[in-house]
C-alpha cells in the first residue's frame, strides 16, 4: 500500500521523521513519500533510516501562485543537490519568515495580541512556522479555545501580499532537478474551500503548459465524485495519477493511508505516477 502525501515536524506535522517512519511501518505501508512544506530537512533525516522492504520517494510540497490563483505543487524523486532546486527551497523559506513577521505585527496592530520572548522562543522551536503553529500558540495563551477558530479569526485575515512561489517556475525547477511535479489536492485541501470547476480548468491549463506531470486524484477529503472527475481529467490531459492522505499527525484528524473520504483502500495500480517513481 502507498501513501504519497504526509508531513513531519520538519514543517507542520507533529511526528519527528523517525516517529513518522515507525507509524508508516505500523500501518503496513510499503511505499511512501515525505512531502514537508518548502523543506527537505525531514527527507534528509528519514532517508538513511528506511529499512529493506519499504520504498521511499523523496517529496516536497511548495506553496505556489499563478495567474489563476493559489495552488500547491508536490515534487517527487528530485535530485536534492540540484542548485536551482536548493535555491527554490531557500526562497520559499525566506518568504515564510517574511509572512510570519507580517502575521506577528498584524496580531499586535489589529487585536493587541503581543507575542513576548517566550512566545517567539516557542515558535523558533519549529523550523517552518505556519498557520497551524500560530493557531496552537494562541490556544496555549488562552486567547481561543481551539486552533481552527484562532486561525480563521486572527491569522487568515492578515494581508501577507504575494508570499508564495511562482507556480510555473516551481514546476520548471522540479523538472530541472529530475523530479515529477504533481498538483496537490486540486479541488481544495483539508480545511480549504473547494474551488469551482472553472477555476480548476483555468489553473490546470496554466500548470500543464508549464510542464505539470501529475494530478493528486486520490485524497483524504475527496469522495467518489471528486475522484472520478479528477481521474477523468488526468486521462484526457495525459497526466499521471497520484494519491496521498495529507497526514499531519495530531495537527489534523487524517490518518495515514486515507486516500479518499470513505476510507476504502486504493491499490498501487491506480497510482500511475508510481510508474515514473518506483525503481
Amino acid at each position: 500500500m502507498t501513501d504519497l502525501h504526509m508531513h513531519s515536524a520538519a514543517s507542520d506535522g507533529t511526528d519527528s521523521p523517525k516517529e513518522l517512519l515507525e507509524k508508516v511501518q505500523e500501518a503496513g505501508i510499503s511505499c511512501f513519500s515525505l512531502t514537508d512544506h518548502d523543506t527537505i530537512e525531514g527527507v534528509e533525516e528519514i532517508e538513511p533510516l528506511i529499512p529493506e522492504g519499504i520504498t521511499f520517494i523523496r517529496g516536497i510540497e511548495f506553496s505556489c501562485i499563478t495567474g489563476a490563483g493559489k495552488c500547491h505543487i508536490l515534487g517527487y524523486g528530485y535530485d536534492k543537490d540540484n542548485a536551482s532546486f536548493r535555491a527554490l527551497i531557500e526562497e520559499g523559506a525566506r518568504r515564510r519568515v517574511e509572512k510570519l513577521n507580517k502575521r506577528v505585527r498584524y496580531l499586535k496592530e489589529e487585536f493587541g495580541i503581543v507575542l513576548d520572548d517566550s512566545d517567539i522562543a516557542e515558535l523558533n522551536k519549529v523550523k517552518r512556522v505556519g498557520k497551524t503553529h500560530l493557531g496552537n500558540l494562541l490556544v496555549m495563551k488562552g486567547i481561543e479555545k481551539d486552533k481552527n477558530t484562532a486561525i480563521e479569526k486572527y491569522i487568515t485575515p492578515c494581508p501577507t501580499g504575494i508570499d508564495r512561489l511562482e507556480g510555473e517556475e516551481t514546476i520548471r525547477v522540479i523538472l530541472e532537478a529530475g523530479g515529477v511535479p504533481v498538483w496537490a489536492h486540486p479541488l481544495g485541501g483539508t480545511g480549504e474551500a473547494p474551488i469551482s470547476l472553472e477555476d480548476f480548468k483555468n489553473q490546470l491549463k496554466l500548470l500543464k503548459k508549464a510542464g505539470l506531470i501529475g494530478l493528486e486524484c486520490f485524497y483524504s477529503k475527496y469522495g467518489a465524485e471528486e475522484i472520478g472527475l479528477l481521474t477523468s481529467f488526468a486521462g484526457a490531459e495525459g497526466l499521471l495519477i497520484s494519491g496521498g492522505s495529507d497526514y499531519h499527525g495530531k495537527n489534523k484528524t487524517v490518518k495515514l493511508l486515507t486516500l479518499n473520504a470513505a476510507g476504502f483502500p486504493v491499490g498501487d495500480e491506480k497510482l500511475t505516477v508510481l510508474q515514473k517513481l518506483k525503481p
